[in-house]
C-alpha cells in the first residue's frame, strides 16, 4: 500500500456528510461550520439505490462509499471504514456548474486526521475554500480538488479529464491534470462479463496514479494495495492490478534504462570530499574514493588516488560522501514511489510488509534491471484471520497455519516474517521459532493483550514502531486492545507521566539492551500525529514543499491525530516529548536502533533529526540509516559503509551532516550497484520540480 496512493483514491485525508437527503447545501455547510467534527449518526445515509463501492485489500473488506443525486441536482456521498481500528466516517456533497466545475463541495465527518470539514464554493467569480488544512481564494475556472474528502467524489473530476482529452483541466487551488488511456480489461461481475480500461491521470501527484473505466468511459475503479470497485466486483481486482501493474512497470523501465547504463557504471573518482566512515562512526575530512567495477577500489587522502582512463571525476569541496541511506521501514508502493527513494538516495531499504507476490515481482525485477530501486531486505505480515487485520497479511486461524504462514516466506525467498496486533499470544513462540529455525528474522507489531516483553520473550529479534515499546508501561486496558485505536491514544494519553528511570520501563530497556533486540521506533509518524494542529506543514515535509504536488502540500498541513476528549495537544506533546526522550535511553543502553519512516522515504531525514533531540550525536544517527541495518540483515560485510572491497553504495550531499543532518537531504550524486546517477536527474524522473529546502 502506498500513502499517496491512498491519500487521493480513498480519502485517508479526509471526512464526509451526516444528514437526509432531503437537507440542502446551506444545512449542511453551516453544520461543517460547528467547532467539533459532526458525529457518524448525524451524517448522511445513503438511500437503497445508492451505488455501492466497497474498499478492499488481499485480507478482506475494510469500507464502504456510497454515491447518490440529491432532489437539488448535487451529487452525495457517504465513506464509512474501519481499518485497524481507525474509523473514517465521512460525508460530502458536490454541486457542478453548467461547464462541469465544481461550485459547491462541503464535506463533514472524521477520519484519522481529526475533522474532515471542508467547504468550498463560487460566488461571483470568485472560488474560496476552507479545510483543516488551509483557507484561500482564487478566480473560478478551475476544478477544485479537495485536501480531504471522500474517494469517491474523485470520479467527477476523472469523468471531466475524459471529456477534456488533450486539453486537460485546470485545477484548484493550483495545476492542470491530464488523463491518457490504456489497456482494457475483461471482467466479471453481477451484471456478467465488462469490459474496462486503465488510464492514467498525471498533474495531481509527482507521478501518474491509474484509474479504471467502464465501457462508457465513466469512472470505475481504483485498484492498489488498498482497492475501490463497485460492490460484487471484488474478484476482479487481482485481475486488473496485474494489468496495471504491467503498464506501470513499462514505463518506469524506459526511465531505469536511461539510468542504468554502461556509461554510469565507469570508474568514478571522488576526490576532496568528507567520507562518513560508517564502521568507526567518524567524519573524515578531505578523502578520495574510487569505485571501480561496482566496488569500492581505493579510498585515500585526497589528491592520493590517480583516476583510471575513463572515469568520472567529481570534486567533492563542500559535500559529504557517506554510504547509500536505508529506510528500515518503506513499504515497497509503486514502481513510481522506489524510483522515488532512489532519488532520495535511498540504495537498500527494509520493507517490513509486502505481498509475497509483489516481494517476487520487484525483486525479480530490480536483478534484471527493469527497475531503478534499491536492494530490498522484505517482511511478509502474518496475522490472524480478524476484521482488524492487517490488509496485505497472510490471515491464519490456528498455530498450524501461522506456521505454516511463516514456511510459505521462507519459500517465497524472503528474509523476515512481521507478526501483527491480531494474532494470538499464543502462537507467537511456535510460529516464531520455525522462523528462526528457517533463517528468518522475526519482528513486528505487538498483538493485543501482549506486552512487548513477553513478545521478545517468545522470540521477537525486533520490536516494530516506538509505540509498541511504549506498550510495556500503558494500562492493561490499553495493551488488550492493541489492535484498535489503542495503540495510539494509549500512549498518546498516557505516557508524558512514565517515569523512564523506575519500572517497568527500567528493567525492559535493560533487558532489550542485554538481547541486542531491535528496535525501529518510526517517531517521526508519532511527531505528525501527536504535536501537529493543522495549517502548517509537519517538519517532516517542510522541506519539500513545492516540489512534489499542489495536492501532497495540502496534505502536509493537515492535523494530527484527532483529540480523545480530556485531553489537550499539549499533553499529546508532552507524551510525545517522552518518546524522544524513551529512544535517548534505549540508544544509551546499547539498544540498537534502526531508522525508518513507514512513509514515503522522505521522511527519513528528519527521523535522523529527532534522533539527534534523543542525545544521539550526528554520527550515531548516520550510523542508524547505514551500517546498522546492514548489520540487522546480515549484509555488512558487503554494504553498508564505505570500505575497500564493499558494493559500491554512496551518496554524495551538499553539506555537512556532522555540523547539519539535514543535509542528507541535498542528495547531490548517488551511486547504486556502481551506477553513477545525478541526484537532480533522478528527482526530475520521479517527478520532483526541485531540491528540497
Amino acid at each position: 500500500m502506498t500513502v499517496r496512493r491512498l491519500v487521493l483514491a480513498l480519502g485517508l485525508a479526509a471526512a464526509p456528510l451526516a444528514i437526509t437527503p432531503a437537507a440542502a447545501h446551506e444545512t449542511m455547510v453551516a453544520l461543517a461550520a460547528a467547532a467539533a467534527p459532526v458525529p457518524k449518526d448525524q451524517l448522511m445515509k445513503p438511500p437503497a439505490d445508492a451505488a455501492h463501492y466497497v474498499v478492499v485489500s488481499d485480507a478482506g473488506k475494510h469500507g464502504d462509499q456510497w454515491r447518490w443525486q440529491l432532489p437539488d441536482g448535487s451529487t452525495a456521498y457517504r465513506w464509512s471504514q474501519e481499518l485497524r481500528g481507525w474509523i473514517s466516517e465521512v460525508d460530502q456533497v458536490v454541486r457542478l456548474g453548467s461547464d462541469g466545475m465544481p461550485e459547491a463541495v462541503t464535506i463533514r465527518g472524521v477520519t484519522i486526521s481529526g475533522d474532515a470539514a471542508e467547504t468550498f464554493a463560487v460566488k461571483d467569480g470568485k472560488a474560496s475554500w476552507t479545510s483543516t488544512s488551509d483557507s484561500g481564494s482564487a478566480p473560478a475556472g478551475g476544478y477544485y480538488l479537495p485536501a480531504g474528502g471522500i474517494g469517491l467524489a474523485n470520479s467527477a473530476l476523472i469523468e471531466r479529464l475524459v471529456a477534456a482529452g488533450a486539453a486537460g483541466v485546470n485545477l484548484l487551488p493550483s495545476g492542470k491534470a491530464t488523463l491518457a488511456l490504456g489497456p482494457t480489461q475483461s471482467i466479471t461481475g453481477p451484471g456478467g462479463p465488462k469490459t474496462v480500461q486503465l488510464a492514467f491521470v498525471r498533474g495531481v501527484l509527482a507521478s501518474p496514479f491509474p484509474v479504471w473505466l467502464d465501457e462508457n468511459k465513466r469512472y470505475f475503479a481504483d485498484i492498489g494495495g488498498m482497492s475501490l470497485v463497485p460492490a460484487g466486483y471484488e474478484g476482479a481486482v487481482k485481475a486488473m492490478r496485474d494489468v496495471q501493474e504491467a503498464a506501470t512497470a513499462a514505463e518506469v523501465k524506459a526511465i531505469a534504462a536511461r539510468f542504468l547504463t554502461a556509461e554510469a557504471k565507469r570508474p568514478v573518482l571522488f576526490d576532496n570530499v568528507q567520507l562518513f566512515d560508517a564502521d568507526k562512526g567518524q567524519f573524515l575530512a578531505n578523502q578520495s574514493v574510487l569505485a571501480q567495477d561496482g566496488k569500492i577500489a581505493r579510498i585515500g587522502v585526497a589528491g592520493s588516488i590517480e583516476a583510471p582512463a575513463g572515469a568520472q571525476l567529481i570534486d567533492g569541496r563542500g559535500k559529504t560522501l557517506v554510504p547509500g541511506i536505508w529506510d528500515s521501514h518503506m513499504h515497497i508502493g509503486d514502481d513510481w514511489d522506489v524510483l522515488a527513494n532512489m532519488a532520495n538516495g535511498m540504495t537498500s531499504f527494509r520493507s517490513p510488509g509486502t505481498e509475497i507476490d509483489r516481494a517476487k515481482s520487484t525483486t525479480a525485477r530490480r536483478k534484471s534491471g527493469e527497475l531503478l530501486m534499491g536492494e530490498p531486505f522484505i517482511s511478509a505480515i502474518v496475522d490472524k484471520k480478524d476484521p482488524l487485520a492487517a490488509q496485505g497479511a497472510e490471515v491464519v486461524s490456528s498455530e498450524a497455519e501461522a506456521i505454516a504462514a511463516v514456511r510459505k516466506i521462507k519459500n517465497a525467498g524472503l528474509w523476515g516474517v512481521k507478526f501483527y496486533t491480531s494474532m494470538n499470544p499464543a502462537w507467537i513462540k511456535p510460529a516464531a521459532a520455525e522462523a528462526h529455525r528457517l533463517g528468518l528474522h522475526v519482528h513486528g507489531h505487538v498483538p493485543a493483550s501482549m506486552r512487548p516483553s513477553e513478545a521478545v520473550a517468545a522470540g521477537y529479534d525486533e520490536l516494530t514502531h516506538l509505540n509498541f515499546v511504549v506498550m510495556e508501561s500503558m494500562p492493561q486496558e490499553v495493551v488488550d486492545k492493541a489492535n484498535t485505536r489503542q495503540r495510539m491514544e494509549g500512549p498518546a494519553k498516557f505516557f508524558k507521566n512514565v517515569d523512564l528511570d523506575a519500572e517497568p520501563i527500567k528493567s525492559f530497556i535493560a533487558g532489550l539492551a542485554a538481547k541486542k533486540t531491535v528496535v525501529d521506533p518510526t517517531i517521526v509518524i508519532f511527531e505528525s500525529m501527536l504535536t501537529q494542529d493543522g495549517g502548517k506543514p509537519a517538519p517532516a515535509y517542510a522541506p519539500y514543499m513545492n516540489i512534489i504536488s499542489p495536492v501532497l502540500d495540502r496534505s502536509f498541513k493537515s492535523g494530527g491525530y484527532p483529540l480523545v476528549e480530556g485531553y489537550t495537544r499539549d499533553d499529546y506533546r508532552k507524551s510525545f516529548a517522552n518518546m524522544v526522550k524513551l529512544v535517548g535511553k534505549l540508544h544509551q543502553a546499547g539498544v540498537p536502533i534502526v531508522a525508518g519512516t513507514d512513509g514515503w522515504g522522505i521522511e527519513l531525514v528528519r527521523e535522523l533529526e529527532i534522533y539527534r533531540q534523543a542525545g544521539m550525536s550526528p554520527a550515531a544517527a548516520l550510523q542508524s540509516a547505514t551500517i546498522v541495518p546492514a548489520r540487522v540483515v546480515g549484509a555488512d560485510q558487503r554494504i553498508g559503509s564505505i570500505a575497500v572491497g564493499k558494493e559500491a553504495d554512496m551518496v554524495l550531499v551538499d553539506g555537512d551532516p556532522s555540523k547539519e543532518i539535514g543535509a542528507l537531504r541535498r542528495v547531490v550524486t548517488v551511486v547504486s550497484d556502481g551506477y553513477v546517477m545525478d541526484g537532480d536527474a533522478l528527482r526530475k524522473a520521479a517527478g520532483y520540480s526541485g531540491r528540497p529546502k
